[in-house]
């Protein structure tokens, strides 16, 4: 039975829509994500290496389990463009039972 604990949100940015697009359908197709919304380009202010930076981004949610997510961060690690990619997972603590066993088959390996 799929509870809530086993499903993670996981945020990352991309720098444009086409990495965007690459990453999501790469998680997608690997099944390490049963679904992925790509969000509207967003401004993005942070510090790195010492100086402000400000940069236009676009957003990732990416629905998967815990049991998927050590493969999720590598596969993410590989294909982000980042030298050092936002990449945060939260635990769902609650949500549509229909929804979260959803989101555990569509990430699991067929054979």
């Amino acid at each position: 039975m799929t509870t809530s604990d086993d499903t993670l949100l996981v945020f990352t940015n991309l720098p444009d829509a086409a990495a965007a697009n690459t990453l999501a359908t790469l998680l997608i197709e690997r099944r390490l994500a049963a679904c992925v919304n790509i969000l509207a380009p967003c401004t993005s202010v942070y510090r790195w290496q010492g100086t402000v930076e400000t940069a236009s981004e676009v957003p990732l949610l990416i629905k998967t389990t815990r049991t998927c997510y050590a493969e999720l961060q590598d596969a993410v690690r590989e294909a982000h463009p980042y030298e050092l990619p936002e990449l945060i997972a939260v635990p769902v603590t609650d949500g549509l039972p229909g929804y979260l066993a959803w989101v555990a088959a569509e990430t699991q390996a067929t054979d």
